[in-house]
């Protein structure tokens, strides 16, 4: 009985994954609004999905010092 509940559970988040992972996310914001406050959550997002950018691309060390000094440099371009 178990065992074929586990199986209609795991067959439905498989044909439903969008829907699933959707579901979460919207659960996991309604969570940290009500704990953190909303605009904590959406700073949290912001930097979780600036990470996630970063880490998605190779960079060597050299790349991202070049693209701080971009960023803070003072020049007048």
């Amino acid at each position: 009985m178990i065992r074929e509940l586990m199986y209609q559970l795991i067959t439905y988040v498989k044909n439903n994954s969008n829907k699933v992972l959707g579901g979460f996310f919207g659960f996991l914001f309604g969570i940290l609004v009500l704990t953190i406050g909303f605009f904590k959550t959406i700073f949290l997002f912001f930097t979780t999905w600036f990470g996630f950018i970063l880490g998605s691309k190779s960079y060597s060390f050299n790349d991202i010092k070049e693209l701080l000094i971009r960023i803070f440099s003072k020049s007048n371009d």
